[in-house]
């Protein structure tokens, strides 16, 4: 046996190839054409997501007057932090971004928290009606926000319970403006994407061994110490999850932050208005009759953001490792 996997080895590649009848060669050639295939995949996708990237990282440090020279592609002729500072002035980018900050840990802990609730309830126990509340989850997965907003708006400019406040004050409750509807409703499972949370831990839970619960209630634990001391611990990479996911959906949203939070001043709202300021301060300020050119304008944006995807590029360095690994986790198990 030795002997012959000596006289394999020392034999040549079209040897062996021969002996095969073509055999190792078309494997090598499916192989190599794989790993080409492969490597020009993902140097597509990486330059799809890092063109643009890299393409406003350059137009933001561009003066003016780089914007329309056409010698001028890349690597800007005059290099200026001019637009930084000018885009932190119109977002008011500090006060802009600790709301920004307080308002997505806050939502995210809280969407977590009721999501992983509610899909250890749809996973573990049984309960009047489940399949039918299960696809009413599922229907808040796949109908957009938009076609409730009408509802909602006039949800929470008249809000009342039961009809108490107006039946003591006379008048309903005006929530417009506050983070207290938002609060509401992503306490109520009704936020951004609490759905898709709660389908994903409930995917989670359900592959969990009961035998691990079982053993639990065999040795005295009740149904919230065993949810907390043995379910919990294991749940932590989907868990991990959907709170970078509620994190950073939370942080560049635009929809509900409109919708509720208007009167707060978050990075999403604020760079969504930054084209028009960019308009007034050029005419008020500048004494630019037209106002900001369109270069010049879209460079201001880009530069704006920059500024707001930055801290979540760096929120990534430093959890990508817990990211990808409960991402993994998450997904062998499910």
């Amino acid at each position: 046996m030795t002997k012959k996997k000596t006289n394999s080895n020392q034999m040549g590649f079209w040897e062996r190839n021969r002996r095969s009848e073509g055999y190792l060669l078309k494997k090598v050639l499916k192989d190599i054409s794989w790993k080409i295939a492969r490597v020009v995949l993902l140097f597509g996708m990486c330059f799809l997501i890092l063109q643009p990237i890299l393409m406003k990282i350059s137009v933001s440090i561009m003066e003016e007057q780089d914007l329309y020279n056409a010698m001028v592609i890349s690597i800007p002729e005059h290099f200026t932090t001019d637009n930084y500072h000018r885009a932190a002035e119109f977002m008011d980018y500090a006060k802009s971004l600790l709301n920004t900050a307080v308002v997505s840990l806050s939502i995210a802990i809280l969407q977590i928290t009721v999501c992983t609730l509610v899909g250890y309830g749809f996973a573990r126990f049984e309960f009047p009606l489940k399949k039918f509340w299960f696809a009413c989850v599922i229907m808040v997965i796949i109908i957009p926000p938009q076609t409730i907003s009408t509802s909602l708006h006039l949800h929470f400019r008249y809000f009342d319970i039961f009809g108490l406040s107006k039946l003591i004050t006379g008048e309903t409750i005006n929530l417009r403006g506050s983070v207290l509807p938002y609060y509401l409703m992503s306490a109520g499972c009704m936020g951004l994407k609490n759905g898709l949370y709660i389908y994903m831990i409930r995917q989670f839970f359900r592959n969990i061994p009961k035998e691990l619960e079982e053993a639990a209630y065999v040795d005295g634990c009740g149904t919230l110490r065993t949810f907390v001391s043995i379910m919990l611990p294991d749940a932590k990479p989907i868990l991990t999850s959907c709170f970078l996911f509620s994190f950073v959906w939370q942080w560049t949203d635009g929809f509900y932050s409109k919708m509720f939070l208007g009167n707060i001043k978050l990075l999403a709202t604020q760079l969504a208005v930054i084209a028009d300021r960019m308009d007034a301060w050029m005419v008020n300020v500048m004494k630019v009759p037209g106002g900001a050119s369109v270069g010049y304008t879209n460079c201001i944006v880009s530069t704006g953001t920059l500024m707001v995807i930055v801290p979540l590029l760096i929120l990534y360095l430093f959890a990508q490792k817990g990211f990808v690994e409960s991402l993994s986790s998450s997904g062998i198990k499910m």
